[in-house]
């Protein structure tokens, strides 16, 4: 049972605030140690090796600037003006335009921060202006914002290719269908607020605007191009077989850098900047991933992972049954320790018994990454939730933020539900 032990005692550390990458390198050390000497890691050399030669683990850093770059050029003010004015006449526009903006700014950068930040800064404040429920405002932002964990290219999903053995090209495929699901369903949920309640998402006053209906589509069609464009260059490239998800990861970063310079913002004090940003989000994202790897080795040859196996397979209902609880468990893990860590900890120790009981990784690896997105939601330690606080109006009160999140946390159940009931629909079986 150490490996049990072991397992709390590192979930206990995270919860109490310690560094993750520590706490998960320091008690494999102490527990290994203990357990099976110091010889346990004589090999920790050799696999810290095989993971920085990794070709796949390369387009992190590579997304990541490619995020950071587009984050500077003001993509998404951009964005959030031109679907202001198309669909800031109809009721609920303003939510609508901050979830397809989201969908966009999620298909071009994959940042959730700077996503929610943007839209906390710019969306957010109109929306209060307009009247807009408070509630449906924050939720909607942060929900929108999220959106870069499913729609790829997504870190998430490259991190889950590399755990689960999957090529990231397959998951980026198969995790655009999910995407446009729930982006049409946080639509559909907005329009029925709106009808429903009027006065919480009201349509903006005629002459709030852009006046011609010719001016609307041109300065929308003006503002969409750059990130479809690179959008198609990144995506398209993988799906058509032209590259890697590396190389295209390098493509998206130099297409950034034009797109920075279409924007005027291009300067090498910027790249300097982006670069340093890069490095800083790249380490963190490495580190934890050398903990969590001293983690796993330890784990195993404690027996944890044999411990887990077994009770794991017992579980009444075979396969749905084991699909249903770890879902759960991914969920309730998600409300106090980030994506990171569960991709680098739990989902290791989950694969060997979804594989052994015939679950299809793919299916699995896009039900855990829409899991996983709810992370950055719920209460009380969502990321999102605290970006926007961050950057909102001081009217708008944390419960408000969290009372908004609520009913798309419940579409993103549903969503992962239907995933699991129904993978057919979406080409996963």
């Amino acid at each position: 049972m150490i490996g049990i032990v072991m397992f709390v005692v590192a979930l206990l550390m995270l919860l109490a605030g310690f560094p993750v990458a520590f706490t998960f390198g320091g008690v494999a050390l102490l527990f290994g140690v203990f357990s099976e000497g110091p010889e346990l890691f004589a090999f920790m050399p050799f696999r810290i090796q095989s993971i920085m030669e990794n070709t796949v683990l390369m387009a992190v850093p590579l997304f990541i600037f490619m995020g950071i770059v587009l984050q500077k050029t003001k993509l998404a003010e951009q964005l959030l003006e031109a679907m202001g004015r198309l669909f800031g006449k109809v009721r609920g526009g303003l939510a609508i335009s901050t979830v397809l903006v989201g969908a966009l700014l999620a298909a071009s950068t994959g940042v959730v921060g700077a996503s929610v930040v943007a839209m906390g800064l710019i969306s957010l404040p109109v929306m209060l202006k307009f009247k807009y429920d408070k509630a449906l405002a924050c939720g909607t932002i942060c929900a929108a914002g999220t959106l870069g964990q499913i729609i790829p290219p997504s870190i998430i999903l490259i991190i889950l290719g590399d755990v689960l053995g999957i090529p990231v090209g397959d998951l980026f495929k198969a995790a655009v269908g999910p995407g446009v699901v729930l982006v049409g369903a946080y639509i559909i949920y907005i329009l029925w607020v709106s009808f429903r309640r009027p006065d919480a998402a009201p349509a903006l006053p005629m002459e709030v605007g852009v006046t011609t209906r010719r001016e609307h589509y041109w300065h929308a069609v003006v503002a969409i191009i750059p990130p479809l464009t690179l959008m198609l260059v990144v995506l398209g490239s993988i799906f058509m077989g032209i590259a890697t998800p590396t190389e295209s990861s390098a493509l998206g970063g130099v297409g950034a850098l034009i797109l920075a310079a279409i924007y005027r913002q291009f300067s090498w004090s910027m790249v300097y900047e982006s670069a340093l940003e890069t490095v800083k989000v790249t380490a963190m994202v490495f580190a934890i991933l050398l903990g969590a790897t001293a983690f796993s080795m330890a784990f195993t040859y404690t027996g944890g992972d044999v411990i887990v196996e077994e009770v794991l397979s017992d579980l009444p209902g075979g396969r749905v049954g084991f699909l249903i609880l770890s879902m759960l468990a991914i969920m309730v893990l998600g409300f106090f320790i980030d994506f990171v860590e569960i991709s680098f900890i739990i989902v290791p120790i989950l694969a060997p018994v979804a594989d052994a009981l015939g679950v299809a990784p793919l299916w699995f690896a896009i039900l855990i990454a829409m899991n996983l997105q709810s992370s950055f939601l719920t209460p009380p330690f969502g990321f999102s939730l605290f970006y926007l606080k961050g950057v909102a109006p001081p009217e708008v009160r944390t419960v408000d933020i969290y009372r908004g999140v609520v009913p798309f946390i419940l579409i993103q159940a549903a969503v992962v539900i239907s995933l699991l009931l129904f993978p057919g629909f979406y080409g996963l079986e």
